[in-house]
């Protein structure tokens, strides 16, 4: 086979994959419109029966420090992590064995179901641990907080069901979703201020002091990131303050040395948090797992 057609296979085959992955995602879309309306119907229901209040993390009161990675399965991790014989199904509890908290990403892409909520509560009803949850794509980016007041209401039922394991609800904007006064408005009359927001921009112009402000007066997290082309800044807007580490250079592909945990360990200690919540997103190799404990160890 020549080099030319075996380069021209290659790209048919890549077109292909992008196209099934695209036809996942479109499918999915469509699921998580189902699952959002059976999950109001949850709410509406649960909200008859429970007055709505602001729970307290099951160990907030006793720890300062939330650290651990933006998810915990996955398939590499094996052998660098997970030991090469523990079975798939011990994998959460060994997590659990090591940090006391997890950014869970898979709700951003999957509007999660009753029996996923119960899932969670299930495998950590034997440990001292806490989920924070990243918002449906639904409300951030395919609706962009526009007509999502009750979207949001629904999702956050996720805190009422999990109680005391709920830890943040973690809102990701797309790079394209630039600074302007009436989307920042937008956002902070869509949100559910009985719930811990974090908002997290990928456009470097909201790091502005009008952002900031119009989060202090609302108790809204703005979410720090260490990330490609953007601020490397502590931002604190409330008394929580909290961070993502997506890599330097390149995203999600960064093995921090310990000094540049260090210049944040200060930042941290500067800005006198009543709690923080830092999640490492650098999964590739795992170096988030190793960071994290780095990063965890400069805390005490």
């Amino acid at each position: 086979m020549s080099s030319g057609y075996s380069s021209k296979l290659n790209s048919v085959f890549s077109k292909e994959r992008t196209l099934r992955r695209e036809f996942r995602r479109q499918k999915q879309r469509l699921t998580n419109i189902d699952r959002a309306a059976k999950m109001h119907a949850l709410r509406i229901a649960y909200d008859k029966e429970n007055k709505r209040t602001i729970t307290v993390s099951l160990n907030e009161k006793e720890h300062k420090y939330f650290i651990g990675s933006s998810g915990w399965f996955y398939w590499h991790w094996r052998n660098i992590f997970y030991p090469q014989d523990l079975p798939m199904s011990a994998w959460f509890t060994y997590y659990a064995s090591k940090f006391k908290t997890v950014e869970l990403n898979a709700p951003f892409y999957s509007w999660p179901t009753l029996a996923t909520i119960k899932a969670w509560q299930q495998q950590a009803s034997h440990c001292d641990f806490i989920y924070t949850i990243k918002v449906c794509e639904l409300i951030t980016h395919i609706k962009t907080f526009k007509n999502t007041k009750v979207l949001i209401r629904d999702f956050g039922l996720i805190a009422d069901l999990l109680g005391s394991r709920m830890g943040c609800f973690l809102f990701q904007l797309p790079p394209s979703f630039y600074f302007t006064i009436a989307r920042l408005n937008l956002i902070l009359t869509q949100l559910d201020h009985n719930r811990r927001n974090v908002v997290e921009f990928r456009h470097p112009s909201w790091w502005n002091k009008e952002v900031y402000k119009a989060f202090q007066e609302h108790g809204t997290i703005f979410c720090s990131c260490s990330a490609p082309r953007l601020p490397n800044e502590l931002i604190k807007t409330s008394d929580d303050i909290y961070i993502r580490f997506h890599g330097v250079k390149k995203w999600y592909d960064h093995d921090y040395r310990a000094k540049e945990l260090e210049e944040w360990t200060k930042k941290i200690s500067d800005s006198n948090p009543k709690h923080v919540w830092a999640y490492f997103n650098n999964d590739r190799g795992g170096n988030a797992i190793r960071n994290a404990l780095t990063f965890y160890a400069q805390q005490k």
